[in-house]
């Protein structure tokens, strides 16, 4: 544990972001850490309770570098041609740092959902699929946290979803995978509060306002 352990709640929930240029590439993370922080995921709330979670942990050098190289063909396909504004920039060179580095980081931890939701699915059904993992999801990131360690969520190897399905031996007919964690350890350096409007500015009481 480090000195993130002592943060408060409140700290931990608005200084946790997504880390990127900050995973420590050249420190190794042990398999105990991961398997503590998602025992601390497996604790989110899930819809009626059916835990339909499964976590797929990949620190094996080749197996990451296939999966790396499907993550970096679908970055460089999204981004083709796109022009970011000026406040996505930093962001985005960012997104491409860890595309080029992802075989370095080193543990990439696959969510996963058991079923899948036909094409045609309703909005209801699919905020209930996808509402019943991401707070797992969220709970591990924070987890990892506390634990000196980074992480953030990505979801471009979805464009390639049967591939690593094929490469990590993943059921693709019976599993969603959700997204992507790298997990690594933190560089140093100070993480603060991000700059969003006041939730006062986006919240309306009563029926929906734009004010």
């Amino acid at each position: 544990m480090t000195d993130d352990a002592s943060l408060t709640a409140r700290d931990l929930l608005t200084t946790t972001r997504s880390f990127r240029r900050r995973l420590d590439l050249t420190r190794g993370v042990s398999r105990q850490d991961v398997l503590d922080s998602l025992d601390v995921a497996v604790q989110a709330p899930t819809g009626s309770n059916r835990q339909a979670w499964h976590f797929v942990a990949v620190d094996d050098s080749e197996t990451k570098a296939k999966v790396a190289e499907l993550y970096r063909k679908a970055f460089a396909a999204n981004m083709s041609g796109r022009t970011p504004r000026p406040d996505q920039v930093a962001d985005l060179s960012s997104a491409g740092y860890l595309a080029e580095h992802l075989h370095e980081v080193p543990v990439l931890v696959i969510a996963c959902a058991a079923g899948r939701l036909p094409q045609t699915a309703p909005p209801a059904q699919l905020a209930s699929f996808y509402g019943s993992i991401n707070p797992a999801i969220w709970n591990f990131m924070l987890a990892l946290r506390l634990r000196g360690l980074g992480s953030c969520f990505t979801t471009a190897h979805l464009f390639f979803e049967s591939e690593v399905a094929a490469i990590l031996g993943i059921p693709y007919d019976d599993v969603t995978q959700v997204a992507m964690i790298p997990v690594a350890h933190l560089r140093p350096g100070i993480t603060r509060a991000a700059s969003r409007r006041p939730a006062a500015d986006v919240t309306s009481w009563n029926g929906w306002s734009n004010g």
